[in-house]
Parts: C-alpha cells; structure tokens; sequence
C-alpha cells in the first residue's frame, strides 16, 4: 500500500520566474524547513497532508508537487517499464479521474503530450491488470493531477497536490484588460515591506488585483478561503477533517480588525466596476476605497504609506506618444501629491520608466507573463532629503 498522505517524501513548490525569494519567505513563515531553493521555486522533505496546509496558504505558488519516485528512463519504453511498476492502484482510484503534465526535455521526445500518453496509458494498465477497470483520464486538472518532470535520462513522477494553480486566487471572476497575476501582485506588494496598517494607494487600478491582494494580506486571509476543490482531495487516503482542520485555523489567523486606507482609482468607470465586484468576491469590498477619476486626483492619506502604480507598458494596450507623458505625469504626481510616501512603479517598458524623471532607489526584477519587468521603488521625501 503506497499511503502518501503521512509519508514525507520530496515536495516541489514551483512558482513563476523570479517569485522564488517571496515563496521562500512564506514556506518559512508557515514553519517549514526548505532543503534547496531555486530561480521557479523550492524543494522540501513532507508528507501530502503537510501539502495540505501549503496548498491552503500559499499566496505566491504555482502548485505543490509531491515525489512519488525518481528512476532513469531513456526512451518511453523504460518511462511506461518504470511507471507500471508503481502501485497506481493504492494511489487513484479505479473509478476515478485523473490528468497528466509534464516539463519534459528528452532527445527521443518532440512533444511532451507523447509523453503525457505514456504517462497515462501505464497508469491506466496498471489499475486495469489490478482492478479490473480502469479510470477515466482527460484534459481538466479538477481532480487527480500527476506530473511528470523528464530531463535527458532522469524521470520524476509527481502527485500534483494543487491541480488548478495556486497563482490565481479565485476571487478574479472579470479580469478587465491585461490584468497582474495574482501571485505576482502579492509579491510585487511584498517587495515593498508594506506593513499592513499604513495607507496603501493605488491608482490606475484596472481590475483591482493589487488592492484586493494588500486587503487580503492585511486581514491575513489566505487564498484556501476562497477554494473548496484541489487535487490533493481525489487521491486514495485523503481525510477531509485535515483539511477542514487547516481550513478552521486559516480562518482563525485571519483578522478582521486590521482596517487600512486601501484607495483605488481608475478614469474609467467600467475598470471600477470590475474592480468592485473582483473585490467582493475576494470579501474585501468593504476596506477599499473606490474612486472614479484621473490619476492624478486620487485621494492620498496625510500619514505616509506605500503608492503604486501599474500603468499600460505599450506592449499591449495604449500607444507610446500618450504613454510618455502618462509616465511624466505619474513622476510629477509621486513629487507633489506623495511626500513622506514610498512610491513604486511597476513596467516592462525601461524607456518609458525614464520619463518618470525620478530617481531610484531600488529596482526589484520581475517577469510578467514573458515579459522582463521591474519594480521601481522611489523615497519621496517630505521636505529636503537630510530632514
């Protein structure tokens, strides 16, 4: 009997690219031990029911993979060879589900959906010869999730405890243009050390992702609030009170007196109302202040917190002439309206970052969807800088 639900084994969090410093912070902040890190994410040493916890409050992952076993395989011969040999049979069942995935880089391999089939079909005569029947298998990651990671000759097969990723938190429902991923929304406000409580601005917020993550991350309401489905719920010795345990403690830790200046403006009134209702979706509505206008006219608190822009890059939307003043506007604004604030800008766009006209202080790197960003964080000083 493969009983993966108490027995610790090599667990995988993956996230996207350069997110690994924020998903570092949070494993450790939950009280695991990290065996290695790595540019897209961490290694560690627990069992499916530590995924458990994991999976409910990570806000910066992607999934959270668990090792099954490691073997070398050349070809798809010996990959379906060493896959038949694992007791599928103690692990999904019979008259279940189950999807495969794959990273895969192997010279007898031009297409991992060939190796997804191999995957697949020795699971599947696997269950059969022991069975009698076999499961059902297709595209939709709602139920069980196995994962195979192939590099040259070395094969690893996963339970992907996660199945849909834990990138998204489930609350976007209307995403509105060229929306911020939520993972890297909350690690983009994480870069910042914004403590929670001070005002938190964001103007041109589009669809809302940044203030709905700083509202979530003050009240400490973690992403498993919002989710009742993961793979980990399909596989064989799942036992719903461990995660209806962790689900009790997340909504335990989350605190509702927390109450900052959350200020979220946008021109377009049609971005505001998408916004709103991203927001009560998230149970969040209540702590934002929602403004319809420019910019330039949003509301910013006396006491000093943290500002944030994402504006249009002109890779996508918009086209460069506006933006270029757009940008300048965004500098003239952070210098007259913001002192005492830290301001940040985030833009895959270094020209267009240029026009800001300030200078500063620290750059943190990102990647948004393919493209090279960066955090750009300025001191906006209330009176000369020695004061």
């Amino acid at each position: 009997m493969t009983e993966v639900f108490n027995t610790p084994s090599k667990v995988i969090i993956t996230c996207n690219r350069r997110l690994s410093p924020y998903l570092q912070e949070e494993v450790k902040s939950l009280g695991f031990e990290i065996k290695r890190a790595f540019n897209t994410g961490v290694e560690l040493f627990l069992s499916v029911n530590d995924c458990i916890k994991l999976n409910l409050n990570l806000r910066t992952a992607s999934q959270v993979l668990y090792e099954v076993e490691s073997f070398r395989a050349n070809d798809p011969k010996e990959l379906y060879d060493n896959l038949v040999k694992i007791a599928w049979e103690d692990i999904i069942p019979f008259d279940g589900y189950f999807s495969v995935t794959s990273t895969v880089h192997n010279e007898t391999i031009t297409t991992p959906l060939f190796a997804n089939v191999k995957v697949k079909d020795a699971i599947v005569d696997r269950i059969k010869d022991k069975k009698g029947v076999r499961p059902d298998s297709g595209p939709d990651y709602h139920k069980c999730v196995i994962h195979l990671h192939w590099m040259e000759e070395r094969a690893e097969i996963f339970l992907d405890t996660s199945g849909e990723t834990l990138a998204k938190h489930g609350y976007r429902k209307h995403p509105g243009k060229a929306p911020m991923l939520e993972a890297l929304a909350t690690s983009t406000i994480m870069a910042t050390k914004w403590d929670g409580k001070s005002p938190f601005i964001n103007p041109m917020c589009g669809s809302g992702t940044l203030a709905i993550e700083a509202a979530l991350l003050a009240q400490k309401r973690m992403p498993g609030l919002q989710r009742m489905n993961y793979s980990f719920m399909h596989f064989i010795g799942y036992d719903e009170e461990v995660f209806f345990e962790e689900r009790r403690q997340i909504k335990d830790i989350a605190d509702k007196t927390i109450l900052p200046q959350i200020v979220a403006s946008d021109i377009s009134d049609q971005a505001i109302e998408i916004a709103k209702m991203n927001a009560r979706t998230a149970g969040v509505e209540h702590l934002i202040t929602f403004e319809i206008c420019d910019f330039a006219d949003t509301t910013v608190p006396q006491e000093p917190g943290v500002i944030m822009f994402n504006p249009e890059y002109g890779e996508r939307l918009g086209t460069h002439s506006k933006l270029e003043v757009t940008y300048k506007r965004i500098g003239d604004f952070l210098k007259q309206d913001c002192k005492g604030y830290k301001g940040y800008v985030f833009t895959g766009n270094p020209e267009l970052a240029k026009k800001i006209g300030l200078k500063a202080s620290r750059r943190f790197e990102f990647f948004n969807g393919k493209l090279d960003c960066r955090l750009l964080q300025y001191e906006l000083y209330d009176g000369s800088k020695e004061n």
